[in-house]
């Protein structure tokens, strides 16, 4: 399986394959850069914001967690945009099993990308959760979607696979994160 067998993929085959999807290997993904390209979203909305990101992952001895966040790129490709010499990134999250999060229900196998950790509830990001999964015969590539949590339900505006890219260089500092209630 590659992203552009998935690219033809509608968004039901693409829950099939979520659903079904193999466990995460949180070392594979520490200190690594990952190219997203986005599925299952029109075109129009596609022509609107992106079709390609990167996702990068970083194992913060501060924090003692797996977090990641996301850098906007030049559209296609993965060449990152930058502002005043620095990636564009954005979107910072905590990666959490599955277990941990309402969301990973989605993908039990998986893990969950944690933007609340981050970011307030009423902030857009603060309600973002992904589900992660890995494709089985795909050379590392992984499956997931964004959930945004709509108080104890979740919407799924749109898929995403990563495919294993290069070492990550310099990781961006984390935002401050929330206060645990």
């Amino acid at each position: 399986m590659t992203p552009d067998d998935l690219r033809g993929l509608g968004t039901q085959e693409l829950h099939e394959h979520l659903v079904t999807g193999e466990p995460v290997d949180t070392d594979a993904l520490a200190e690594r850069v990952f190219h997203g390209t986005s599925l299952g979203l029109p075109r129009l909305l596609e022509r609107l914001t992106w079709t390609t990101f990167i996702k990068a992952f970083h194992r913060d001895p501060e924090l003692g967690e797996l977090r990641g966040w996301n850098v906007r790129t030049v559209q296609p490709g993965w060449t990152p945009q930058v502002r005043r010499g620095a990636e564009r990134s954005f979107g910072h999250f905590l990666v959490r099993p599955a277990s941990e999060s309402p969301a990973g229900s989605l993908a039990p196998q998986g893990l969950v990308l944690d933007y609340g950790a981050f970011y307030a509830p009423w902030q857009p990001l603060g309600r973002m959760r992904d589900p992660l999964v890995t494709l089985p015969d795909s050379n590392g590539l992984l499956l997931g979607t964004t959930l945004v949590a709509l108080g104890s339900k979740f919407a799924t505006p749109a898929y995403f696979c990563l495919a294993p890219g290069p070492a990550l260089e310099v990781p961006v500092p984390a935002p401050r994160m929330r206060a645990k209630r």
